[in-house]
């Protein structure tokens, strides 16, 4: 049987990682030598909540409109959100996916989710690496791609998403003024769209 001062001990750890990283995995614990079973006997006493399969945080916790994104980026850390997810996240469409895009390398296995749904699409050298942002979601880091980035993907993808919204997407970024022409240009040519874009742009100028 464990020794109650050890027991109470990795609780103790475990609550200030589930605070820490907003959200927990059970890999999380391992360099950390905590067992897993300081999970289970956590929920039991009600100072961690199962929040989905193999997902773990703190009772009551604050969720925000952006709370599937936390969710995403704790179980699949290499994942960037992308496209219509980050318009939505950026404040950029009217649009509400029902589904997380999210952006992987090429060769990457597809990550299998209960919840929430995904979208994959695959990026490759700097259309993956380029213009990613890190936001904090409730208390979890999250990788997005950045709104000059974004806008530039939605043409690259404006077969999959539509040309509407790409065009609804760089009216709002640069109405807005949330980016500039140089940061844009860069990711239409990082996306090879500049040919593409041009003749939208021109409009705006």
């Amino acid at each position: 049987m464990e020794h109650p001062s050890r027991m109470n001990t990795a609780a103790v750890r475990l609550i200030d990682l589930a605070r820490s990283q907003g959200l927990i995995r059970p890999c999380d614990l391992v360099p950390l030598g905590i067992p897993r079973v300081s999970l289970t006997r956590a929920v039991r006493r009600g100072q961690l909540e199962r929040v989905g399969r193999g997902l773990y945080g703190l009772p009551g916790r604050e969720v925000s409109v952006h709370g599937a994104l936390a969710e995403v980026a704790r179980r699949v850390p290499k994942g960037i959100v992308c496209l219509l997810s980050a318009l939505r996240f950026h404040g950029l469409t009217t649009q509400a996916p029902f589904e997380v895009w999210l952006a992987i390398e090429n060769k990457a296995i597809a990550p299998k989710l209960d919840y929430p749904p995904l979208r994959i699409v695959r990026f490759s050298g700097g259309a993956l690496t380029d213009g990613v942002e890190e936001h904090v979601v409730d208390g979890v880091t999250v990788r997005v791609t950045s709104v000059a980035k974004t806008v530039a993907d939605c043409f690259k993808y404006r077969n999959k998403i539509g040309l509407d919204v790409a065009l609804e997407a760089l009216r709002s970024a640069w109405y807005e003024k949330r980016m500039t022409s140089d940061d844009l240009w860069h990711y239409a040519k990082v996306c090879r769209v500049a040919n593409v874009m041009r003749p939208y742009l021109d409009s705006l100028a």
